[in-house]
């Protein structure tokens, strides 16, 4: 099995029906992208796939055709990706569990949708949980991520 992460090509030895997110922690040792509820409902294992936002616990390795990127694979090897800065900034997480799969989503919308408006935002992060309800933080850090991004000062 052949798969391209964080911009780096891999060739598995598993089974097809494997879930991404078991490759991704268990043989790919990224384990960043976290274990929820095994059912895409939760948002915690969420990671991109071509930019597009996938649930990696129910998402078998055999269907993945596009690059993949974790959270381990944004921004730079000597800077964080803007939305990952903004989400500091903001004091965002607090147990932190859930916050990679939210960033994960946030870059998404913010790959599509340049400076997304609140219900923009709650649609975009509608399906990532935050057990600590830090949702108000989350809004925040995203409308100052989209700033970042397109040069405005924060």
């Amino acid at each position: 099995m052949n798969l391209i992460v964080n911009n780096k090509a891999h060739e598995l030895n598993v089974e097809s029906e494997m879930p991404l997110l078991w490759a991704l922690r268990d043989e790919l040792n990224l384990p960043g992208t976290k274990y929820g509820c095994g059912m895409a409902l939760c948002g915690a294992c969420t990671v991109l796939v071509d930019g597009t936002p996938v649930r990696s616990c129910v998402t078998p390795i055999g269907t993945i055709s596009g690059a993949v990127t974790t959270i381990e694979g944004l921004g730079k090897p000597d800077a964080l990706h803007k939305v990952q800065a903004a989400w500091i900034d903001h004091q965002v997480a607090q147990c932190g569990y859930f916050q990679s799969g939210q960033i994960m989503s946030a870059v998404a919308l913010l790959n599509q949708v340049k400076s997304p408006t609140d219900d923009e935002i709650d649609l975009a992060m509608s399906g990532n949980l935050c057990r600590c309800g830090a949702y108000p933080r989350i809004r925040a850090a995203i409308h100052d991520a989209a700033k970042r991004i397109n040069g405005v000062a924060a």
